[in-house]
């Protein structure tokens, strides 16, 4: 049985291909890579303080998130 966050899952987006990505606090508790981007090649999943400020940047690849509600 493959995990949800298997590299054939073809519904998963890749991690980590785009610098500055839109949340809204449905997505909340925010993470990257996100639970919809693949993991295998990814680094570990780490959880982003988002809702103070409405931005977050990962430690792991500078990936932005900007909180838009």
């Amino acid at each position: 049985m493959a995990h949800k966050t298997d590299a054939t899952n073809a519904a998963l987006d890749t991690a980590s291909t785009a610098t500055s990505y839109e949340v809204h606090r449905a997505d909340l508790p925010l993470s990257c890579p996100t639970p919809e981007q693949k993991l295998w090649n990814a680094h570990p999943r780490v959880y982003l303080p988002i809702e103070e400020t409405g931005s977050a940047l990962c430690p792991y690849c500078s990936a932005h998130y900007t909180l838009v509600d």
